[in-house]
C-alpha cells in the first residue's frame, strides 16, 4: 500500500502526478509491482530511483504535481522536516493507475 496526503489524489487520478518522492531506510517497491492506493485504487510501480534532492530541476517536480523544484523541496521539507538530514535514503517513485480493466484483476504470482 502507498499513501497519499488527499490533497493529492485528485492529481494521480488526473494523471498530473504521476511520482513522488519517499524518504527509507530501505528501498521498500520495484519496478513491476501493482500496488494499492486508498482513495484511487492499483497503480503499476514503473520505476523506483535512488535520487540526491538537491539535483532535482523543475522538469522533475512537473510528474510530482509541482510546478518548480523548489515548490516540490518545500513540500518535502513540510512532510518530512527533520527526517530529510536523516540516514534515510530518498527515492523517485514513477507510477500510472491501473485503466479500470485491470483494477479489479488478481495479480500474478511469479
Amino acid at each position: 500500500m502507498l499513501l497519499f496526503k488527499k490533497k493529492f489524489l485528485s492529481a494521480i487520478r488526473t494523471g498530473e502526478k504521476t511520482q513522488t518522492i519517499r524518504l527509507w531506510k530501505h528501498c521498500r517497491m520495484r519496478a513491476g509491482q501493482r500496488i494499492y492506493i486508498p482513495g484511487i485504487g492499483y497503480i503499476r510501480i514503473h520505476a523506483v530511483d535512488p535520487i540526491d534532492l538537491s539535483d532535482l530541476s523543475d522538469d522533475d517536480a512537473r510528474p510530482d504535481g509541482f510546478a518548480t523544484a523548489d515548490d516540490l523541496r518545500r513540500e518535502l521539507d513540510r512532510l518530512y522536516g527533520d527526517r530529510l538530514a536523516s540516514s534515510e535514503k530518498t527515492y523517485r517513485i514513477v507510477f500510472s493507475v491501473l485503466p479500470p480493466e485491470e483494477q479489479m484483476k488478481e495479480p500474478s504470482k511469479h
